[in-house]
């Protein structure tokens, strides 16, 4: 990898993929237990096997490989252990739709062919994204990549299963649960997206069976009335409390429905009664369980009407709607309709609207995994960042409802549980039974579902590492130190790998989870296909460099906080690249052929004292920051040091010595080097391939930055005098400039430069780097108060700074300019003054002309004050 030159320009392309490959060819992602070091161990997200890289995925994996870069360099054994997820509902949507482009359906091929094209589209495709993270730069153990369906993560999968059924923990039986009619499958409450929708209140009368008279009831679903088995009342209503035991007729069915009476029912709101349909509705089903009233489906698995929907049978459901609507109206039993917005249920992963259904299904008890999981965090063995998300940890986990766990797919793991044909009991094992554990017969039946995805993905932080073995992995490597995840999975993922672990494990997973936001667009908006917005990591990795997109990311990222990316900040972190390159170009064409020592020489001058005090201030600040995961602040002081003081300061300060030659010089290019490699070994993290490119030019110790160690502090570096003197000097010089640049005066036109300060003697032990970088002819400094007549002022909190003016200017040329630009100001003055002066005008233009001509009277007016200014001090 060791190179002694750099190109005139950085062209990512002809660096990223080389030193990637060098980095793969000296194995130094890889780790292993390794009794004299301390392990810090990070589990990745695992992408779906049909993914494409995005932003959030960037975001993500580029905060990992900062933290597993900074600790490899601080000696731990890093392990960043990589691996994808079967992603079963989206992978089987994918491979149905290749397979109704073939003009046939699941059914047509049968379950063993549908698995192994399951299988051959993971073969086609798993690797993709792992090869888009490599693009990345992400040095992730690629020998240990792990898939959730790989031999030993289903080993640790039917364990967990089993382990669970045996304590009572996993159960089957008939539960209201989400129904997704499109993906045809049970979902679990947190793969359910609440939807704000535009909808309607159907007000719709319901005839008391006696005759007496009429109920009404409001409904947003009015397709589910079909399946209403009674209607309900608070039992505090005493307008309707006698009702309580007639019965009402369901419109257009009618059928007799029950009138019940229920704590369930809000008094007071609404129309007071609720309609009962315990088959497609959570609440309704309790209700109707305490009530003992009947459960009737409506609804196929496609979400079409079934037999018991009479006339409407065969209809969508949403088309069953309109019907029934329109029926309702014509049959005079719809009352009147109100606008309403409401949250509605769509699937996570296609964004069909849920369909709340009565079905049998294999559940998980929550409430006993969760107490310890919820006490394991309030106790601090896994912490938050930002803390405040333990809240959203609490609140699912405390309001938890069993898991519904069982899928109707064929893709994903196999539930290992069998059926009798002859007894119906059930034998759930490790290895398929020979014989039901019941009653002995040897006619079983496997169950067809399959598990939740997440039902594997939370044993990821110990399955990865060979559990349920006792390996050598697993007990060096776990628990995980950090777990680097979005907020939007928090409940999805992180407390179920929390009480997954605490049950297998004895512990937590990970001591801490740091949370990230979303990368949004420059406005602010979430990235998304209908919005058009989103951005490719890949395209702006092909223009900008993956180091310019980590940049990008790092930059301004606050735990927790969303982040808005845009093309101008790309554009500038690649300019970054840019400077840091040429800076080094500079400093290796300054080296000559003598040997550069690693170590700091004697003889420092004021600017190396600064210098060095700045970057060993770096170095602490830095190391601190990404102890506390303070990435965005960390990357951005590394960023105002190389630019500002390394790039723009330094780096002047010390041509003038280059090019003197002898001893001078020679401290001059051991400084630069010193500072340089060790300023890009901290912002290696952030930047891995454009630092490891340029150290290996530079003279350094170790065959790659990488695996170098991470600076330390050194008090030795402390030069808090020095640097604070020279501050005063530099200060004084960006005084200077600012005050050169203000009168337009040209860097090549030079003067004298004379300071009062109580400092003098500092002032005119800089008097070089005032002459070269403030352009002075001369620096006068003294301690006595002094006047010099026209001359600029300039004050900063160390000096009174003289300025002469004829040294910078032309004085008659200026006193022209000045007159000529004045008798133009005090035109456009008259003019603006006559218009607001008009009445005329004021009372017909609009108030924003208006407001333009009151903020034109107020600039030409302190253009005129600082003209005027500017003849005062010529003498004019």
């Amino acid at each position: 990898m060791i190179r002694k030159t750099l190109e005139k320009t950085y062209d990512p392309k002809q660096v990223e993929d080389r030193i990637y490959q060098g980095w793969l060819a000296g194995n130094y992602f890889h780790a292993a237990p390794n009794p004299e070091k301390k392990p810090f161990t990070i589990v990745i997200p695992p992408p779906n096997i049909t993914g494409q890289l995005h932003m959030g995925h960037a975001l993500d994996d580029t905060l990992q490989d900062i933290l597993i870069r900074y600790k490899r360099m601080q000696g731990f054994e890093a392990l960043w252990m990589p691996g994808t997820d079967h992603a079963s509902i989206a992978t089987e949507a994918k491979i149905v739709n290749a397979l109704r482009e073939e003009g046939i359906s699941k059914a047509d091929i049968g379950r063993e062919e549908f698995l192994r094209r399951a299988w051959d589209w993971r073969a086609k495709y798993g690797g993709r994204i792992i090869n888009q993270l490599k693009k990345l730069g992400s040095s992730c153990d690629w020998e240990r990549e792990r898939f959730t369906l790989d031999e030993g993560c289903s080993k640790a999968v039917t364990e967990v299963f089993c382990r669970l059924y045996e304590k009572g923990l996993i159960y089957r039986g008939e539960r209201m649960i989400n129904w997704c009619p499109n993906c045809k499958t049970s979902i679990s409450d947190a793969e359910v997206d609440y939807q704000e929708k535009a909808g309607f209140f159907w007000h719709i009368r319901y005839p008391l069976a006696d005759g007496s008279g009429d109920l009404i009831v409001a409904t947003t679903r009015p397709e589910t009335m079909l399946g209403d088995t009674g209607l309900a009342i608070n039992p505090g209503d005493e307008e309707r409390i006698h009702l309580v035991g007639k019965k009402a007729v369901l419109p257009l069915v009618n059928r007799e429905i029950p009138i019940v009476a229920d704590d369930y029912v809000e008094l007071g709101f609404g129309t007071g009664v609720v309609k009962m349909t315990p088959a497609h509705d959570p609440n309704d089903f309790e209700v109707g369980q305490r009530q003992g009233l009947e459960i009737i489906n409506i609804f196929n698995e496609d979400g079409t009407v079934n037999e018991n929907g009479g006339k409407y049978a065969g209809m969508d459901r949403f088309e069953c709607r309109k019907a029934i609507v329109r029926d309702l109206e014509e049959q005079g039993y719809l009352v009147k309709v109100e606008p309403y917005t409401h949250n509605v249920g769509c699937c996570q992963r296609c964004g069909t609207i849920v369909e709340p259904r009565l079905s049998t299904q294999w559940f998980v008890k929550m409430k006993p995994l969760a107490e310890p999981a919820v006490r394991a965090v309030r106790g601090g063995e896994t912490r938050f960042v930002p803390e405040r998300f333990d809240q959203t940890y609490f609140h699912f986990m405390e309001n938890i409802r069993d898991w519904c766990i069982s899928r109707q797919l064929w893709w994903g793991h196999a539930i290992p549980a069998w059926y009798c044909e002859d007894c119906g009991g059930i034998t759930v094992a490790r290895e398929e039974p020979k014989i039901c554990c019941k009653c002995g017969s040897a006619r079983l039946r496997r169950d067809p579902d399959t598990l939740d995805t997440w039902f594997s993905s939370a044993l990821w932080p110990f399955s990865t590492l060979g559990w349920p073995e006792k390996t050598p992995e697993l007990d060096y490597f776990f628990p995980t130190d950090v777990l680097v995840t979005g907020y939007d999975i928090i409940f999805f993922w992180v407390a179920r790998m929390i009480f997954s672990s605490i049950e297998q494990m004895g512990e937590v997973p990970f001591r801490d989870v740091l949370i990230h936001g979303l990368v949004r667009d420059a406005q602010g908006r979430k990235m998304s296909k209908s919005l058009g917005n989103g951005i490719d990591p890949l395209e702006e990795i092909e223009k900008y460099g993956a180091d310019a997109l980590r940049l990008t990311l790092a930059t301004g990222n606050a735990p927790g906080n969303d982040m808005r990316y845009s093309d101008e900040k790309v554009k500038a972190s690649r300019n970054f690249c840019n400077k840091i390159w040429n800076a080094a170009r500079f400093i290796l064409m300054n080296l000559g052929d003598e040997e550069i020592p690693n170590a700091l020489p004697g003889g420092l001058t004021a600017p190396d004292k600064w210098v060095l005090h700045g970057y060993n201030r770096l170095v602490k600040e830095v190391t601190e920051n990404i102890e506390k995961y303070e990435l965005g602040i960390a990357v951005q002081k590394l960023y105002d040091f190389i630019w500002d003081v390394f790039c723009d300061w330094y780096i002047e300060l010390a041509k003038p010595r280059l090019n003197a030659g002898g001893e001078q010089a020679q401290t001059a290019r051991q400084v630069l080097v010193y500072v340089l490699t060790r300023t890009l070994a901290l912002l290696h993290p952030f930047m891995p391939f454009i630092t490891e490119e340029i150290w290996q030019t530079l003279p350094h110790e170790g065959e790659s930055l990488m695996i170098s160690r991470w600076p330390q502090y050194d008090p030795a570096l402390e030069f808090a005098k020095e640097a604070a003197d020279f501050e005063m000097v530099m200060a004084a010089i960006k005084a200077i400039r600012i005050a050169r640049s203000n009168a337009d005066v040209p860097p090549s036109r030079k003067a004298t430069v004379y300071l009062k300060s109580g400092h003098a003697q500092q002032f005119l032990d800089a008097a070089p780097f005032i002459e070269r970088l403030a352009f002075a002819s001369s620096v006068v400094a003294v301690e006595e108060d002094f006047s010099i007549e026209h001359a600029v002022h300039v004050v900063t909190d160390d000096a009174r700074i003289l300025l002469p003016m004829d040294e910078l200017i032309d004085r008659d040329k200026e006193l022209a300019r000045l007159n000529k630009e004045m008798a133009s100001c005090e035109r456009e003055i008259a003019a603006v003054s006559g218009r607001l002066a008009n009445e005329g005008f004021v009372s017909k233009a609009p108030a924003k002309v208006i407001e333009l001509e009151r903020q034109k009277l107020e600039k030409a007016t302190e253009r005129m004050e600082k003209i005027r200014e500017s003849l005062a001090a010529l003498g004019a």
